[in-house]
């Protein structure tokens, strides 16, 4: 993985990382590993028993005072909102967010504040967190977002002009197009960050056993767990690859990997006027939530 080693090596360990999905999966082995040499990590997800057995296993390694367990429910607005205020009260100076949170939905549901579920979880609270986190960030010295989606050629439109997928809905296509918003989001953060410093890095770990595979209908839900015991990577060999990246981001500012190949910002998926025009939908989006 040919990336840089802009940080002191004396500061690699002590420093302060946001985790969104946290308590599982990818998300729960990065936050004990980063615990593990010495960092701070806060873990954001919804459910309580995941979060107390993720504080169970941080005072198992002697870390409990530097992990921290954030309850919201990152689907709704509310959620978002509490998650930034709570980052912001344990933190003034963020070195890395990770977007772990995604959840695969079979069938359309929508959520409290009448958006279609996979699209506010996937999408739109890394929008949400990746701005108002924005101040954060910018105090670190090399400040990562790493985000894990699907980028790296995978198939998946945006529907413009059915982004809640109202009609029509699949699971698979909702998921591929959150895949394709958050390509787009990382090509548009310089932009809306002028002189940023932030690093925005696109990672697709490609076939990992977690629990993804728990909401497919039984045969699928089968079949998936069967091929992921022969062909998937473990957490365990997965998370290197994201330590390395968040101890050495590329200097640019935005990059995108598929395991450790780096994928050339091509295309459609990252096409730059694509990119300010889903962040102009989504900020529209967020002001008529707002207002009502």
């Amino acid at each position: 993985m040919e990336v840089e080693n802009l940080c002191d090596t004396r500061d690699i360990h002590r420093r302060s990382y946001v985790i969104a999905g946290g308590t599982d999966g990818i998300g729960r082995g990065l936050a004990l590993h980063l615990l593990g040499r010495g960092d701070r990590v806060v873990a954001i997800a919804s459910g309580a028993e995941k979060g107390q057995r993720f504080l169970a296993s941080a005072t198992s390694i002697g870390a409990a005072d530097r992990a921290h367990f954030v309850r919201a429910d990152l689907s709704t607005l509310t959620g978002m909102r509490a998650a930034v205020v709570e980052v912001g009260a344990w933190t003034s100076t963020l070195d890395g967010l990770v977007f772990g949170a995604q959840r695969f939905q079979p069938t359309r549901v929508e959520t409290g504040d009448g958006l279609e579920f996979t699209f506010a979880l996937n999408y739109l609270s890394r929008y949400v967190l990746g701005h108002e986190l924005a101040a954060q960030l910018e105090r670190a010295t090399v400040p990562v977002v790493l985000s894990l989606a699907g980028s790296g050629g995978l198939p998946g439109k945006i529907r413009w002009d059915d982004l809640q997928f109202v009609r029509d809905y699949r699971g698979r296509r909702a998921a591929m197009q959150a895949s394709r918003c958050n390509d787009l989001l990382a090509v548009a953060y310089p932009a809306r960050h002028p002189g940023t410093n932030v690093r925005y890095v696109l990672f697709n770990p490609g076939f990992v056993r977690t629990a993804m595979a728990d909401p497919l209908p039984t045969a699928q839900r089968v079949l998936t767990k069967g091929l992921a015991t022969v062909f998937a990577r473990s957490v365990e060999e997965t998370v290197p690859s994201l330590v390395e990246l968040l101890d050495g981001p590329p200097a640019a500012p935005v990059s995108a990997w598929f395991r450790n190949r780096r994928v050339p910002l091509t295309g459609r998926d990252f096409d730059p006027p694509r990119a300010m025009r889903l962040d102009t939908v989504t900020a529209e989006l967020l002001a008529r939530a707002r207002s009502s």
